[in-house]
């Protein structure tokens, strides 16, 4: 069976996500993915030798078409760990401060935290919890680009908690669109209770 995957205009982690989808999804034959960026093309072949698997990669007109050759049942090398189909929760707590992830130009944060928190949709073990405290709780709001994505970690048992100071101090309390709202105590005794803790 072959299958063709158009991740053309998508950024990583989507187009591997999808193409490691679609493998699980056939017995053999191949699967092409079609990307138009470097990072993408290079971290789906990342993923064909990380199975196991034969891929050829072919150019053009800027696109690069990645065709994936899969024989029955995919063998992963010792050391990686993929997404599962039934993800456990671990008692994980996780940290978010910010409506962007890591330090410098804000639209690339905002591109990194959206692609973080969908990757952890897709991951094998979800955090036990997601806490967002100061400018992270724009997160968790009305007009948030990640709230589908926090909305299907809720559904896989994560629990959300967003800090009430925070959402009074921007006035932001009444548009609270996932989660319950916490308070101090809550972060602090939830945070110490956990075997680790992760802060964003």
């Amino acid at each position: 069976m072959n299958k063709e995957i158009d991740m053309r205009g998508k950024q990583c982690p989507v187009p591997v996500i999808q193409t490691k989808k679609a493998l699980e999804s056939v017995k053999g034959g191949s699967i092409i993915t079609i990307v138009d960026n470097d990072v993408a093309k290079e971290n789906i072949s990342k993923l064909a030798k990380s199975m196991n698997l034969t891929a050829e990669i072919k150019e053009a007109k800027g696109d690069f078409y990645i065709e994936i050759y899969k024989k029955g049942d995919i063998q992963i090398s010792e050391g990686l760990e993929f997404p599962s189909k039934s993800p456990q929760n671990e008692d994980l707590v996780i940290l978010i401060t910010k409506d962007t992830l890591g330090e410098g130009n804000r639209e690339l944060g905002e591109v990194l935290m959206k692609g973080y928190l969908y990757t952890l949709t897709e991951a094998s073990k979800t955090p036990k919890r997601l806490m967002f405290l100061n400018a992270g709780v724009r997160l968790t709001v009305e007009g948030s680009a990640v709230i589908d994505h926090l909305r299907n970690l809720e559904e896989k048992g994560v629990e959300i908690l967003s800090c009430g100071a925070c959402l009074d101090y921007y006035k932001l309390k009444n548009q609270l669109m996932v989660g319950g709202i916490g308070n101090m105590y809550d972060i602090v005794e939830k945070s110490n209770a956990a075997q680790k803790t992760i802060t964003l």
